[in-house]
């Protein structure tokens, strides 16, 4: 009997820790400027193999769209920077609906479309004055097609349109945006939908390595920095990032808008001057990162608010313009081997030419067990050791 029980401890408790993992969300970029990427039908497997649930793309790709038809796999997609003014017409921003959502989301899972990605902070005031008035429109005509509560409408920001963000509590929006951004809080307020941000502290380390604590942006040990305004302590410079913006918004009046991050990651690879673009840094980067997604854990301000990130990128993209780094943000080598190991899938993970498909050297589940070894849950060798 007392045998009988310790299994059935041991059971529970792996069943527990499967559903926690499976239950890890988080989403992945999936940029496609290379000449040497895979089909998208193989790109299905590899996602399907490493659990991931959420997709971003920055368009609308039909190949996309059907293959990850019955996958139940989230999709953020775009409408381009170049493409943003004819949305403000109604009957484009209709007839893109018609041509890129209806014929896949009976089968496909879009949940978001982004307008332009980082308008704001570019040079060209046609965009800008654009934004707005396209999210508008779009949302209109999701509202005329009955999907308005399935379809989000957002748009992704750069860091660059904080004027200040440090402390995190002082943190503000430059002035010459005010005029953008107050509207475009207010509608992101009216239709509940989130305000996205491509948050990268790599570029605050590569800026000034000589002041910034390596383990504070990889989400290392470290002894953090205080907010003198809260008492509120960071030990990384992600957090501090995306409570900075929540507090930039509430000195606009907004308390009710959660900030989601669309894009983070750390490169591999960089030129000479791109300081601490390492495999080993961009290892710790996104395994640290994972870890804090596992636990569901918010940020100081927010800790009731579980972090929604997704990282950039799926693949390295060999026709990046930019500088090195601009071409090894991926977690996967186009050929699908791991560019480093997070934990998310076994070292042997490949694409196997005859059948069309990746594999990997161990299936779903032991990539599930890996996980779980990964983020340290050590109860498992406690419980066999006492059955065994």
């Amino acid at each position: 009997m007392g045998e009988f029980t310790s299994l059935l401890f041991c059971l529970l408790i792996t069943a527990q820790l499967i559903q926690i993992v499976s239950a890890l969300k988080f989403g992945i970029n999936y940029g496609q400027i290379a000449n040497n990427l895979p089909s998208p039908t193989q790109v299905v497997g590899l996602l399907q193999s490493l659990n991931v649930n959420r997709v971003k793309l920055y368009d609308a790709d039909p190949k996309v769209l059907s293959a990850f038809s019955g996958t139940n796999i989230e999709f953020i997609i775009a409408i381009s920077n170049e493409n943003m003014s004819a949305m403000t017409d109604s009957t484009h921003a209709q007839a893109w609906l018609s041509q890129n959502v209806q014929p896949y989301i009976s089968g496909t899972r879009i949940t978001c479309i982004t307008v332009g990605n980082e308008v704001l902070t570019g040079n060209n005031t046609s965009y800008k004055s654009s934004l707005l008035p396209a999210m508008q429109s779009l949302y209109q005509a999701l509202t005329n097609l009955g999907l308005q509560n399935q379809v989000n409408v957002s748009t992704a920001h750069s860091l660059d349109i904080l004027a200040n963000s440090y402390p995190p509590s002082s943190g503000s929006f430059r002035e010459d945006l005010g005029s953008y951004l107050q509207p475009l809080l207010n509608f992101h307020s009216q239709i509940n939908s989130p305000f996205l941000i491509n948050a990268y502290p790599f570029f605050a380390y590569k800026a000034d390595p000589n002041s910034i604590s390596l383990p504070y942006v990889l989400f290392e040990s470290n002894a953090g920095q205080t907010d003198p305004n809260t008492n509120l302590n960071y030990d990384n410079m992600l957090y501090a990032q995306i409570d900075a913006v929540y507090a930039a918004m509430k000195a606009m009046g907004h308390t009710d808008i959660t900030v989601r991050v669309s894009e983070t990651g750390w490169p591999s690879k960089g030129d000479e001057d791109e300081i601490g673009a390492t495999v080993e840094n961009a290892a710790a980067y996104n395994g640290n990162l994972l870890k804090r997604v596992a636990m569901n854990q918010g940020t100081p301000l927010k800790p009731d608010v579980p972090l929604d990130v997704h990282v950039f990128a799926l693949f390295n993209e060999d026709l990046k313009p930019g500088p090195t780094s601009e071409r090894n943000y991926g977690l996967f080598y186009p050929d699908g081997t791991p560019v480093y190991n997070i934990g998310l899938q076994g070292t042997g993970t490949g694409y196997d030419s005859g059948s069309g498909t990746y594999f990997t050297s161990s299936s779903l589940q032991s990539s599930t067990s890996k996980l779980m070894i990964s983020y340290g849950v050590g109860i498992l060798v406690l419980v066999a050791s006492i059955f065994f």
